[in-house]
């Protein structure tokens, strides 16, 4: 074997040395956790701040992907200190063998750089994907974490989100449309219905009124009779209330409609 060669080896196994790979291993750890700890700071932030809470979670996103990357590569040439020779002879073949190993999570890397620029969703999103509904908590290096409204909170690699469809509800603004839907006997007073749904609708708590509330009407099928469909849209001032609005509007439509008399559907009117 070449001096050369000798040489190279002796080199490279001089970036093994244990002191430096604790003190590597230690600098990661201290980076996850300023990390995780510039995370809650933003989430406390937010709370303070709702009208800006989104804004508040796409600049942490961007920030933790900066700290990790550039904080990894500065940590290992600090640390490790290769040679420019150990790096051509090294870095080669060894991005090969990583690349195998970790291939899967190379991609999701990559998926996530993508997802932080081209921005389908943004967090604090509501999305859908495949049949997973819920609420956008963070976006990782290797995967998002969704939060559903059963309070399950999901893990899904970012390459899914590169190859799959998922529809968001709000797309980066605090406010996002609910639907809620009734029926009623086909010959109750359409103009009348839809007067008290207007009524009970603007006057939630939970509705964003900078937008407007539309009740469209169809005729349809209901419970094996004719009804009339009132499919009511409505905007919340804040996705967290999405489904309180959706409970207000309910429960308070249904209080008028016992009051008013309102039939629904299958019942006859005497």
């Amino acid at each position: 074997m070449e001096a050369k060669d000798l040489n190279q080896i002796a080199a490279f196994f001089e970036l093994l040395k244990p002191g430096k790979i604790i003190v590597l291993v230690i600098g990661m750890i201290v980076l996850v956790k300023l990390v995780k700890l510039m995370q809650d700071w933003t989430e406390e932030l937010g709370v303070k701040f709702p009208s800006k809470r989104l804004f508040i979670l796409q600049v942490t996103t961007i920030l933790s992907f900066s700290f990790y990357i550039f904080g990894g590569v500065g940590l290992f040439m600090s640390t490790i200190q290769p040679g420019k020779e150990i790096i051509v002879a090294v870095g080669g073949s060894l991005a090969v063998a990583i690349g195998f190993a970790i291939k899967d999570v190379i991609g999701s890397l990559f998926a996530g750089i993508i997802l932080l620029f081209d921005r389908p969703f943004h967090v604090g999103d509501r999305v859908t994907f495949g049949d997973v509904y819920g609420e956008i908590k963070s976006i990782g290096l290797r995967a998002v974490r969704l939060n559903t409204l059963d309070d399950n909170l999901v893990t899904i690699p970012n390459s899914k989100f590169i190859t799959d469809v998922v529809a968001s509800g709000n797309a980066g603004a605090l406010d996002m449309m609910v639907v809620v839907n009734f029926h009623t006997h086909i010959d109750e007073n359409i103009d009348k219905i839809k007067a008290l749904i207007h009524e009970v609708t603007v006057t939630s708590r939970f509705v964003y009124l900078e937008k407007p509330v539309t009740i469209v009407i169809e005729e349809v099928e209901f419970a094996y009779s004719p009804a009339i469909k009132f499919i009511v849209k409505s905007y919340v001032l804040d996705v967290r209330y999405e489904k309180a609005l959706q409970t207000d509007i309910v429960s308070r439509v249904n209080e008028v409609f016992k009051i008013e008399g309102i039939q629904r559907p299958g019942r006859s009117i005497s």
